[in-house]
């Protein structure tokens, strides 16, 4: 049975991971075209992505895409998950699955309802709409990681501070925040990271002249001569996805709520 277990535990991970190592390997191809095996070892393609000024200006896009909406998704999914934690209200169960609906539903639909709904409101495409776009899913992250804070951390230790004589400042300042600090930390990662890559919203809010990381790969990738690049991109893709995760799961001791589209 042991052996069983680890050869199925094998299995998985081979089948999950031996694409993305796939793509690492071809990043390093000093071949452009993509055989197996490689023809060599080169980081030549690193080079040439670092100097193409359309892929710098699609990683500047994504990382203010990513902040914008992360910032915006922390402040409305804090303030939701202390409404929800603390009040008793009528509908308060069903906040919280109005407030989780946004990941469940098909990128798609959420794209088209934004899209249709910034052109009747006469908003021009661009970042601000893709930040506003990214924040109605990266705001889940941020509700489910610090509702799940709020209710492991006992509100004694607040009135304590409050008899103790501590204001209502004093006590949000060195007691409240703290006990939330890393909550906040690893759902503010976790945002980020599902933020980046997000692809098919961003699609539908981008508008024209506007490319962030993956619509500039899925714009490079129809182009042959481009794919060594679009290699050494997904490779980077690759490891910004995964250190946020990684530290998200270290900050959070595994209480993180790891939700993904």
């Amino acid at each position: 049975m042991r052996i069983g277990l680890r050869l199925a535990t094998a299995v998985v991970l081979l089948f999950i991971y031996v694409p993305l190592l796939v793509i690492v390997v071809y990043a390093f191809n000093a071949s452009r075209v993509q055989a197996w095996p490689i023809a060599g070892v080169s980081l030549e393609w690193f080079a040439r992505a670092a100097a193409d000024g359309s892929v710098r200006q699609a990683f500047l896009n994504s990382i203010i895409a990513a902040s914008g909406a992360t910032a915006i998704a922390l402040v409305l999914g804090s303030m939701a998950a202390l409404a929800v934690q603390r009040f008793a209200f009528f509908g308060r169960e069903a906040v919280t699955f109005l407030v989780i609906l946004p990941i469940a539903l098909p990128g798609v639909v959420t794209g088209v309802a934004l899209s249709a709904t910034f052109q009747t409101l006469g908003i021009d495409f661009g970042l601000p709409t893709i930040i506003v776009g990214h924040a109605t899913f990266c705001v889940v992250i941020a509700y489910n990681n610090v509702l799940a804070r709020l209710r492991r951390t006992a509100r004694s230790l607040e009135e304590a501070s409050m008899d103790l004589g501590a204001d209502t400042w004093q006590t949000f300042r060195h007691v409240f925040l703290p006990s939330l600090r890393t909550a906040l930390l690893s759902g503010a990662l976790l945002a980020f990271a599902l933020s980046f890559d997000e692809v098919i919203v961003t699609n539908f809010t981008a508008g024209a002249g506007v490319d962030t990381v993956p619509l500039w790969v899925l714009s490079a990738i129809q182009r042959p001569n481009a794919l060594p690049v679009v290699n050494v991109v997904a490779t980077v893709l690759i490891l910004l996805s995964v250190v946020p995760v990684y530290l998200a799961q270290r900050i959070s001791g595994g209480e993180t709520a790891g939700v993904t589209r």
